[in-house]
Parts: structure tokens; C-alpha cells; sequence
């Protein structure tokens, strides 16, 4: 048995609220915990990749507060999407240096979800761009990747949250981070609000059952936050730190009572 444990990191779905995940890895980074692998779905493989890549939180940031999205949304004729994806994609391949997931920092995993066979893809080879691409591709708005026989979508279609790949990469002790929507839905503006709205109703449903006892789940408190808004960086990144550092000490905890298991095992 090992003596220090494997941690793992899950940064869940949530469109702009998951700039929060950079806020997180900011207060881990603070107090020296750095995760040994990341599961990533839909925003949150982007962060993960991101950082799997080799771009530090503070950087991220950065990034994030110069970049305005709307100049990469390239907007079609809605047969199978309001938005073909080609800029973000390239963007992504520009961020992540064209790596592969063998060429990363840390091990990364991203979700997405083949709608012809209904099941949940988990995607860890070749360019982690074109993965990415596919783990954000919200149905409807997005149009959808296809690969071979598959047609992906948003990964948090069916795990919001990816704690179970994170467990199924080796972690011991997984932070899980959900930036998903959990309170009571306004009115909706658009169609885009509808859609996006709609299917934070299933991920809801899914998320609560995926609980295990090792782990420690974070919910960044981001209700207020337009999913399609990413102008709210500053709010956002300080609102994932602020519920990691009020998580902390559980997650210290966490390790020094695997550590402590280890050395009663090994003595």
C-alpha cells in the first residue's frame, strides 16, 4: 500500500461557471497540493487540459480575462447546431500547444457521450484538442463531433460530475468540483437559455448519486452566473478559491488518514 495517496481531480460541467475550476487549483496550488491526475467534462476539460498542458492557474486566468468568447463562436445555419465549433477547437489546439494526452504534464482523461450507442466515451489518446472539442459539444448548441461510427456530445450529458473516471484513472482521494447549476431556474431569454437550462435538469438528477465517502466535493456558489456569459471571470475564479480554501482542511484530512492507514499497513 502506498504511502502517499493518489489524488485525483474532477471538474465538472457548468459552461462559464466553470471558470470557478481555476479559482480551485489556485487555493490547492496555495497550500502544495497538486492533483496526480484530472477527469474533465465539458468546461472542465478544458481547464483540465489546459492545465494538464502545462498552464499555470494564475496564467489561465490571465487568459481568460483578455479573451472575448464571442469572437470565437462561428454561428451556422442550425441543422445540427448553432455553433460549429472551428475556432474554439482551433483555439483549444493553440492553448494546449497541439499536445497529445501522452505528452501532458499530468494524466487527463475528458467525457463526452456517443449518442448512437447512449453511452458515456472516455477519451485519453491522441490530440487533446479534438477530445475537448467533443467534451463541450452541448447538444443543439454545439455542433456535434463525428468520429468514426460515434456521434459525441457534451460529456455532462451523462456524468456532470467525472469522479468515477477520476477513480477508474488510480485516485485514492478525488476533489470534486461541481459548477453545475443547483437552485431554481429563471425565466429563460432564448432558445440557447432553454436548452442549456433543460439539461442542467437531467445533470442535476444524475449528480447526486455518484457520492463516495474518500472524496470531497466543492460546489462553487455560482446561480447568479449566466452559463453563456464568460465575461464574470473575476467573480468566478474567486469563488472556486473561496470554497476550496473553506475545503481544505477536509481535504488534508482526507490524505493524512489514507497516510496514516499506510503506515499502520507497511508497519
Amino acid at each position: 500500500m502506498r504511502k502517499r495517496p493518489i489524488i485525483g481531480l474532477a471538474l465538472g460541467a457548468g459552461a462559464s461557471r466553470g471558470l470557478a475550476h481555476i479559482g480551485v487549483l489556485q487555493a490547492l496550488e496555495e497550500h502544495g497540493i497538486i492533483p496526480d491526475l484530472i477527469a474533465g467534462s465539458s468546461i472542465g476539460a478544458i481547464v483540465g487540459a489546459l492545465y494538464a498542458a502545462g498552464i499555470p492557474s494564475n496564467m489561465m486566468e490571465g487568459i481568460a480575462e483578455n479573451l472575448d468568447m464571442r469572437t470565437y463562436y462561428d454561428v451556422s445555419i442550425p441543422r445540427l447546431g448553432f455553433i460549429k465549433g472551428d475556432k474554439v477547437e482551433e483555439l483549444i489546439r493553440i492553448l494546449t500547444q497541439g499536445k497529445t494526452f501522452d505528452q501532458l504534464n499530468i494524466p487527463l482523461s475528458v467525457t463526452a457521450v456517443d449518442l448512437k450507442s447512449n453511452q458515456s466515451v472516455i477519451m485519453n489518446q491522441g490530440e487533446v484538442y479534438k477530445a475537448v472539442r467533443a467534451s463541450i459539444s452541448i447538444p443543439g448548441i454545439f455542433v456535434p463531433v463525428f468520429e468514426g461510427n460515434k456521434v459525441l456530445v457534451d460529456g455532462g450529458l451523462l456524468e456532470r460530475l467525472p469522479t468515477r473516471v477520476a477513480r477508474e484513472m488510480g485516485a485514492d482521494i478525488v476533489i470534486g468540483v461541481d459548477v453545475g447549476f443547483r437552485g431554481q431556474h429563471g425565466d429563460p431569454s432564448n432558445i440557447l437559455g432553454i436548452i442549456l437550462q433543460s439539461f442542467e435538469v437531467i445533470e442535476l438528477a444524475l449528480v447526486d448519486s455518484i457520492f463516495h465517502e474518500d472524496d470531497v466535493y466543492i460546489y462553487p456558489e455560482l446561480g447568479d452566473i449566466n452559463p453563456l456569459n464568460f465575461d464574470k471571470v473575476t467573480q468566478c475564479v474567486a469563488e472556486g478559491k473561496r470554497v476550496t480554501l473553506e475545503a481544505i482542511d477536509d481535504i488534508k484530512k482526507k490524505i493524512k488518514g489514507f497516510e496514516a492507514r499506510s503506515s499502520e499497513h507497511l508497519g
